[in-house]
């Protein structure tokens, strides 16, 4: 194993929450029943495909600029959530394991289909750490496709099946699958099907990825 690469929002991050009020803020403002449990189906997915969602489960219509607009809407309102975050709002334990794992040699990516990525690791301090940074901004297809790990693993230079994925989303499990990449679930994905390794606890990856 020599690449490890991270979703971001559910693994390093937390910000679900954020998502959930932006789009509960969007389909307000178009008249459109949203709840947590459909917010739950829009996990590791794209803005455009829960947007898409979100428009299906109200078995409402819009034309593509209407979708546009839409989604650029949900986007303002959680870029003004996510302004809110800073380094105190990362967790000790996995910043102490990153640092640890980059320490023992192993090149780290982020894998996000989020267009926010970017702004969320600057605002978390996390900018200049990864070695590679494959998001929604660089992609075409995202998660179960392989598109964004595929990505990440060209950026760091390493083969697909010397990496890893850190995913707390059955779609992102079933992209690491599809990428040819060990998938460990972590989370919401711990108990999925096709994942690879459970971990428990974030710190416990140094116990679970050894160097070749």
């Amino acid at each position: 194993m020599k690449g490890i690469i991270f979703d971001l929002d559910g693994v390093i991050i937390h910000t679900d929450h954020y998502h959930y009020l932006a789009w509960e803020k969007m389909a307000s403002q178009f008249h459109l029943s949203f709840d947590e449990m459909l917010n739950h189906k829009l996990r590791g997915v794209s803005r455009m495909d829960s947007l898409n969602t979100i428009i299906d489960y109200n078995k409402a219509s819009y034309s593509y600029e209407q979708k546009e607009m839409m989604a650029d809407i949900k986007n303002t309102y959680y870029q003004s959530f996510l302004d809110e975050l800073t380094e105190e709002d990362l967790d000790k334990e996995i910043k102490d394991t990153l640092e640890e794992l980059k320490a023992r040699g192993f090149k780290l990516a982020i894998g996000s289909s989020s267009r926010n990525a970017k702004r969320i690791l600057k605002n978390i301090g996390l900018i200049d750490f990864f070695d590679a940074i494959s998001d929604g901004t660089n992609i075409e297809k995202s998660k179960p496709d392989p598109e964004v790990f595929l990505k990440a693993a060209e950026k760091l230079g390493l083969n697909p099946e010397t990496c890893c994925v850190i995913e707390d989303a059955d779609s992102g499990i079933q992209a690491a699958k599809n990428a040819g990449m060990i998938a460990i679930g972590y989370g919401n994905a711990k108990d999925s099907e096709l994942t690879d390794i459970k971990l428990e606890t974030f710190s416990d990856l140094l116990d679970i990825i050894k160097k070749d």
